[in-house]
Parts: C-alpha cells; structure tokens; sequence
C-alpha cells in the first residue's frame, strides 16, 4: 500500500522518530477518510485540488486551528514528493493549494480604569526615581512613543510653549507629538526634581541616578514592575502602553488616519489593528449586556 511504504520510507531511510511517522500516517488517514466519505474510495493518485480544499475546509469547521491545518497540508506535500519521486504519480494535487494564514494576535492593553488606578493609585515611591518611573508609564500612556523613541528623548527635543515632543522613530524617521497639561505639569515636575538631584547629567531627558540615559532593559523592568500592581496580563511591556494608548485614542473617536501619524506608522493597514481590538472589545460589552446575545 501507497501510505504504508511512505512510512517505512520516512522510517528507515530518513530516520523519522516513531511518533512522527505516526503524525503522519494520522494526517493521511485524515484525508482518506474524507475522501471516502465524499467520493466512496480514496486513491491518492486520483485525488485532486478541489478535494484538498474541502478536506481544508471541513477541518476548520471542526475548529482546527491554521496552525494544525498547515502542519497536515506539510505531511501531504511530502506525501506526494514521496509519490511523485516513485513515478505513482505525475502531478502533486497540492502544487496550488495554499494553506490558512495564521491569525495575527492582538494587540495587548489595559482597560482605562486600570490605567486610571495605575497613575492614581499607585504608589511609585518617593524622591527622584518614583517621580520619574511614575512620568514614564504615563508618557508612555499620553503619547503612544516607543521604548526606543523615549529613551532617545532629549532636553532640546521638548517644546513646553508648544505643548509638542519631538521623536525619531524607525529609520531615523521624525516627528511630533502633542501633549496635554497634565502630561506638561508632570514633566515639569519631573525635571525640577532631576535638576535638584542629579547634578551632572547628559542631554537625556530621562536619565539615571548617574546622570546616564536610560537603557531598554531598566525601562522595561520599570514598566514591567508597575503594571502588575494593577494587571495580571502576560504581556506587561512598554508596547503594551503604547497598544492601550491607540485603543484608548480610538475608543473615544480618534479618527484612524490621525492615530496612525501619532504613532508613527508607515502604513494605515499596520494602525488598523487596533480597529480590530477595539471591536473585540464591543463584541464582549455586547454578550455581557444584552439578555439575547
């Protein structure tokens, strides 16, 4: 038989462990299966595109994952380079066939209440460096800036009569971002205390007790420490506060186009993420609230 001596083929001569083969075989059982349920036979030399696809489809209708559905199409295709180098066949049904792409997760965020009682409520502890942990979480929050961007901060690069940050984002791209007077009134404070604490410092805007600019590392344990005060999320990044800042702006009616030049994006598709989270969010308040969902 056809699929027995493609296993002994994956066994002997390439070594395959005994519960790849068996991964195998289950997968090419699979379609036999199918095919004998919707033809009456299965003979892999027979079998055609249009098959291949129901097969697909009929799996993710079974609630299989594109993950699972692409590791099976990979044991078929070397089913029939297998078959094909034997001469059983002339064509491989799965030449076109294209598998499901994976999902793309969404983005991490905090709810604005928990953001609310991480500002707050939260006690970042006293003197210069709870001040300044505490400024960072929310520019993060307030501006939507990268790691990159807020470590790159400089003294120069804040205009307070303007209310405007300027920031070189990805591939040395720049450009500004508008902060409100509560963000303004904390940098101000910030860099009073800095200026009292840290005598000699560097041109950085966030600096070490040294005077130094702060590196990724420090910054994503300062943001990493602080969120689980108030969340239980897997992910407790400074991306996270930058997701949360897109989701907070469209949630209350930013337009898209605008979120995405505040973040720095290239490309509209890359903000239009958020539109999804935003709408899962909907979907959620919606089976809670309404007695028929």
């Amino acid at each position: 038989m056809l699929t027995d001596s493609f296993l002994d083929y994956l066994r002997y001569e390439r070594n395959y462990s005994e519960k790849t083969v068996f991964a195998y075989g289950r997968d090419i059982a699979q379609l036999q299966e199918f095919a004998q349920g919707e033809e009456g036979n299965f003979n892999p030399v027979s079998i055609n595109p249009e098959l291949i696809r129901e097969w697909i489809v009929s799996l993710m209708d079974k609630g299989y994952t594109s993950t699972s559905v692409n590791r099976k199409l990979s044991s078929l295709r070397s089913f029939y380079k297998y078959l094909l180098k034997q001469g059983v066949v002339d064509v491989d049904p799965l030449r076109k066939i294209a598998g499901p792409k994976k999902k793309k997760p969404l983005p991490s965020f905090l709810k604005e209440g928990d953001m609310n009682k991480l500002l707050d409520e939260v006690d970042f502890g006293e003197g210069f460096r709870g001040c300044r942990d505490h400024l960072i979480i929310e520019m993060f929050y307030a501006t939507g800036m990268r790691l990159s961007e807020l470590i790159g901060l400089d003294d120069r690069d804040v205009d307070y009569s303007a209310s405007l940050l300027k920031v070189t984002g990805k591939r040395n791209k720049q450009r500004l971002i508008p902060f409100g007077d509560e963000l303004k009134d904390a940098m101000l404070e910030y860099v009073s205390v800095r200026n009292e604490t840290v005598s000699e410092r560097s041109g950085a805007f966030f600096v070490r007790g040294n005077g130094e600019r702060l590196y990724k590392s420090l910054v994503y344990d300062i943001v990493k420490r602080n969120l689980s005060k108030v969340v239980t999320l897997k992910k407790r990044s400074p991306h996270v506060l930058r997701h949360t800042f897109a989701t907070t702006m469209l949630n209350n009616e930013a337009e898209l186009g605008a979120v995405k030049e505040l973040l720095g994006h290239s490309s509209l598709a890359t903000t239009e993420i958020y539109t999804h989270t935003t709408f899962e969010e909907l979907k959620k308040v919606y089976k809670q609230a309404h007695p028929r969902a």
